[in-house]
C-alpha cells in the first residue's frame, strides 16, 4: 500500500481519531502542499504525528470533513473486492431484517461506506454518492451491485446539497438499464416508485415501522395524512381498514401518484386528496371544525442548517398546536421531524409545548426513529436524523 498517499494529523489533533470517530476534519490535518494537491475522493492512509495509524480514509482537501474512514486496516486494498465485500455485508443484514428486497441497502457510515446511500426496490436501485470519494468509486460500486444482485436498473440521485460542499455538481442520471420505474410492497399496498422523477430516491423507507404502527391504530377511524407525499401513511391506513382517509400535500404530482396508487389497490372509494400548503390548510381545517381519529404530520426538514434551529423549533411547536386541534378526544397524533440539526429531546420538548398551547393532554405511545435498515453509527449520533412521537390526545 506504499503507493497510497499518506496524510498526517497535526500534533495534539488526533484525539477524535484515536477515539474511533470515522471523520477527520480539515483543521486536524497537516495541510502541506502535497496534501492539498491530492485529488478529491482519493483513498489515503492517515497517521498521527506520533506514528499511530488510523486506517484508510477517502480524502478531500477542499472539504471541512477532509477524511471519511473506509477501514481501520491501513493495508487493505481499496479494490473491487473491497466494495463487493462491504455491500455484501450490508445486503446480508437486510436479508435478515426483511422478507422482500425493498429496503435501504446501504446507509453510509453505519454500513462502512461513508457518503453512500443505496435504496433497493427489487431489481431497481437508487444510488446517492454524496462525497467525492463515492463519486470516484461509483463504477466499482456498480460492478459490485452487478455481481451481488444484478439490478435491472440503477439511478444516480446525486442532487443532495451536501455534494456542493464536496465540490460536486447535482445530477439525476440513469446509470444502468433502459427505464427506472418500480414498485414497493408495504402494508398490503403496492406503491409505484419513480427514482428518476420522484422526491429523494423515490420512497422513504425510514418511516416503514412508523407507517405500520399508525395503520394498526387507524382501523375504523377517519385519518388525515398531512405532508403526505405519495400517501405512504394514509394509504396503508386505508388498507388496514380506516373509514376515510384525507391526503394533504402541496404537490400535484405527489397527490396524483397517491390517488393512482389508491385506484390500483382498490382504496379510492375511501380516499380523497386535498392540495394546499399543509400548515395553512391544517389551520383552516381546524377553524372549520374538521376533526379526525388519526392525524399524521410528517413535514420535510424545517432546519437545513444550524442557523435554522430556532425557526424550526417554533415551526414544530406551531405544527403540533395546529395538528392537536384536529384530533378528536381519544384520537391519535403522529408527528415526525427529519431535521438532523434538531436533537430528539429538543423535538419532544417543542411538540409537548405545542400541545400545551392547544390545551390538550396526551400520553406518549411510542418514541421512535428510522427503521433498522437506517442503522446509526455509534460515533455519529447526528445520523439519527428521524424523530417521531405517536400520542393519544384527550
Amino acid at each position: 500500500m506504499s503507493d497510497m498517499p499518506l496524510i498526517r494529523l497535526l500534533p495534539g489533533r488526533d484525539r477524535r481519531a484515536k477515539a474511533g470517530h470515522p471523520w477527520i476534519f480539515s483543521n486536524e490535518v497537516a495541510m502541506i502542499p502535497a496534501a492539498r494537491a491530492i485529488p478529491p475522493g482519493t483513498p489515503v492512509r492517515v497517521e498521527g504525528d506520533d506514528g499511530v495509524r488510523h486506517g484508510i480514509h477517502h480524502f478531500n482537501p477542499h472539504s471541512l470533513i477532509a477524511g471519511r474512514r473506509l477501514t481501520r486496516d491501513p493495508e487493505v486494498p481499496i479494490d473491487d473486492a473491497f466494495w463487493r465485500d462491504r455491500i455484501a455485508s450490508a445486503l446480508a443484514l437486510r436479508d435478515r431484517l426483511f422478507p422482500t428486497p425493498h429496503y435501504r441497502l446501504v446507509h453510509a457510515e453505519a454500513d462502512g461506506l461513508p457518503g453512500l446511500i443505496l435504496d433497493r426496490y427489487g431489481d431497481l436501485v437508487a444510488l446517492q454518492a454524496n462525497t467525492a470519494g463515492m463519486e470516484m468509486a461509483t463504477p466499482a460500486i456498480l460492478r459490485a451491485l452487478d455481481a451481488l444482485i444484478a439490478p435491472r436498473a440503477v439511478v444516480a440521485r446525486n442532487e443532495a446539497s451536501v455534494r456542493g460542499l464536496e465540490g460536486l455538481p447535482e445530477a439525476t442520471i440513469l446509470l444502468r438499464g433502459a427505464e427506472a420505474t418500480g414498485t414497493v410492497e408495504e402494508g398490503g399496498v403496492s406503491f409505484a416508485v419513480d427514482p428518476l422523477g420522484g422526491q429523494k430516491t423515490g420512497w422513504f423507507f425510514d418511516q416503514r415501522e412508523n407507517r405500520a404502527r399508525v395503520a394498526n391504530l387507524a382501523r375504523g377511524e377517519t385519518v388525515l395524512d398531512a405532508f403526505c407525499h405519495t400517501g405512504g401513511f394514509g394509504l396503508q391506513a386505508a388498507a388496514a381498514g380506516a373509514a376515510r382517509v384525507t391526503l394533504l400535500d402541496r404537490s400535484e404530482h405527489a397527490l396524483g401518484t397517491a390517488m393512482e396508487t389508491a385506484r390500483r389497490n382498490g382504496l379510492d372509494g375511501r380516499v380523497e386528496a386535498v392540495r394546499g400548503e399543509a400548515m395553512e390548510t391544517l389551520e383552516r381545517m381546524a377553524h372549520e371544525g374538521a376533526r379526525f381519529g388519526v392525524v399524521v404530520v410528517d413535514p420535510p426538514a424545517f432546519a437545513k442548517g444550524r442557523k435554522d434551529i430556532p425557526a424550526a423549533i417554533r415551526a414544530y411547536s406551531r405544527l403540533a398546536r395546529i395538528a392537536a386541534g384536529l384530533v378528536v378526544p381519544g384520537g391519535i397524533l403522529f408527528i415526525a421531524s427529519c431535521s438532523h440539526h434538531v436533537a430528539p429531546g429538543e423535538f419532544a420538548d417543542t411538540v409537548i409545548a405545542g400541545l400545551q398551547r392547544a390545551r390538550r393532554d396526551a400520553r406518549i405511545l411510542a418514541i421512535t426513529g428510522a427503521g433498522p435498515d437506517h442503522p446509526i453509527h455509534p460515533m455519529l449520533p447526528e445520523s439519527a436524523y428521524l424523530k417521531a412521537l405517536t400520542m393519544q390526545l384527550f
